[in-house]
């Protein structure tokens, strides 16, 4: 589905590479600094593109919000999309790579391979629309081999508090190549309308992932 992007850009880390569309939002992470960030990005953003400016607020506190949760979740990279069409309010979804440890809060070791990574995430049936479900799969990243893969309409824990949001959610789990551990790519957005399309781009940012 990468063929619906007009433009890509390129992100590394130590770890890996993976492309998103340019439109998509990075910052710096850290807390002493992402503010900062953020605000010096938005100020661009609106300066491009003036009738962004009635949304300001809104897309700044999504980015703070996402920024925040991305930190306190380990991420290695978040991305963000916010974009507004016509004037209406912005459409928001966010990716996220964290590299994680294959051991439980005791040490003992899990597995990586895909299948049995299938095997440990339980699925959901779909019985309402709206309600939460989940499917559970393996899927083939080309260079890259076989992963595990969950996606569903989820109740996702907000980070440092007792609530819950619900969420489009696709999440990749990729073995990391001679490690014990796992390079999971998370993408997800509150539009619940739009499932269908955000794994669409979900799927295809995804399968840019390359290990370097």
């Amino acid at each position: 589905m990468a063929d619906k992007w007009v433009d890509a850009v390129v992100v590394e880390r130590r770890e890996f590479r993976i492309s998103v569309p340019d439109s998509w939002w990075e910052f710096d992470l850290r807390p002493e600094t992402r503010d900062n960030s953020i605000r010096r990005m938005i100020d661009e953003r609106v300066a491009a593109q003036p009738e962004m400016g009635e949304h300001r607020e809104v897309i700044a506190s999504f980015l703070r919000r996402q920024a925040r949760q991305a930190w306190d979740s380990g991420a290695v990279y978040c991305g963000c999309m916010a974009q507004s069409f016509g004037g209406s309010p912005p459409i928001t979804a966010s990716l996220t790579v964290s590299i994680v440890g294959a051991r439980t809060s005791s040490g003992e070791v899990l597995p990586t391979d895909p299948a049995s990574i299938v095997g440990q995430l339980g699925g959901r049936p779909r019985v309402r629309p709206g309600e939460p479900w989940r499917e559970v799969s393996t899927v083939d990243i080309r260079d890259v081999g076989p992963a595990a893969r969950t996606r569903g309409i989820e109740d996702i824990p907000v980070p440092g508090d007792t609530r819950h949001v619900r969420a489009v959610l696709m999440q990749t789990y990729i073995p990391v190549p001679g490690e014990r551990s796992v390079a999971l790519v998370a993408g997800s957005s509150q539009v619940l309308d739009l499932a269908d399309s955000f794994f669409d781009v979900f799927d295809a940012i995804t399968s840019t992932f390359r290990f370097i």
